[in-house]
């Protein structure tokens, strides 16, 4: 009996103030929305540095005038290092080969450049790609080597970029969730105001806190599950207009997202959000019925 009074309550007052009941669901599931979306966009960075640092080759490229004794000293050296995996040894046939395929869309550019104009190289497969500056600093001044080149250096400025992308939405979700709970807040109070002479009645029938309350905290919970849901909605549209449709062409570039990790962020967005608002319905109620 008690529980079903108390469910009749919370959806009496979730309909007695609609307009700001529709407001915190509106603002709840925009929050969580960004939350997980940030949550995404945090595991799909990890996902392609991985990807990308697995992948990453480190070439030395040698002088013009390298001697024999000088190449194969240093070849001698890399294949003793620790640090390498695995040594491959690039000449100037093979480094054309590469080149005419890696620029076969501008003629202009393979018919100025001459086999002979290309550098030998060793391209390097390492054991940890994060120490690659390592390798860097150690070959560098070797002699007969020109310069040393990772793809790393290119990649970091890419994920500068994606890790401020990242930063920008931590920061606009919990803007929004802020915004939230002080809507929740005001929700509540505009509700336990409402219905101030029915609580003061209770407690002189010797009604529990914890009766009184439940209906206020359940009306904030259901409209953060709520929110939560349109979030899930929200999230899957991304999906499919973001993700599979309009960058779909940059599947290669980018880790794809799975209908399984949009699926597994929702248990997370219900939880924050059903218990940031019990939370904060019941602080509320705290301060401002003094039950």
């Amino acid at each position: 009996m008690r529980m079903k009074y108390v469910m009749s309550e919370v959806l009496v007052g979730l309909w007695r103030n609609v307009t700001m009941t529709i407001a915190m669901i509106i603002t709840m599931a925009v929050s969580l929305t960004m939350l997980g979306a940030s949550g995404l966009i945090y595991t799909k960075v990890a996902d392609m540095k991985q990807l990308y640092f697995e992948n990453i080759e480190v070439s030395i490229f040698l002088d013009a005038e390298v001697t024999d004794e000088q190449r194969s000293a240093l070849a001698t050296q890399l294949e003793s290092d620790p640090l390498v995996s695995q040594v491959t040894y690039v000449n100037k046939d093979e480094a054309f080969q590469r080149f005419q395929e890696m620029f076969r869309d501008s003629p202009d550019l393979l018919s100025a450049v001459k086999a002979d104009q290309l550098p030998e190289s060793y391209r390097l497969k390492l054991v940890n790609p994060e120490e690659y500056k390592t390798i860097s600093d150690q070959y560098t001044s070797v002699e007969g080597v020109d310069q040393v080149v990772d793809q790393s250096q290119v990649l970091d400025k890419i994920f500068n970029l994606f890790t401020a992308g990242q930063n920008i939405a931590l920061v606009a979700a919990v803007a929004m969730a802020i915004a939230a709970l002080l809507l929740v807040a005001n929700t509540i109070q505009v509700a336990a105001y409402s219905k101030r002479r029915e609580v003061a009645v209770m407690k002189l029938v010797g009604a529990s806190n914890w009766f009184i309350q439940a209906p206020f905290v359940l009306e904030a919970v259901v409209a953060g599950l709520i929110g939560s849901i349109l979030g899930l909605g929200a999230l899957i549209a991304l999906k499919i207009f973001l993700f599979d449709g309009a960058l779909s062409a940059l599947q290669g570039l980018f880790a794809p997202v799975s209908w399984g990790e949009v699926f597994l962020t929702f248990p997370v967005m219900a939880g924050v959000g059903g218990l940031i608002s019990a939370v904060t319905a019941w602080v509320t109620l705290r301060f401002y019925l003094r039950v």
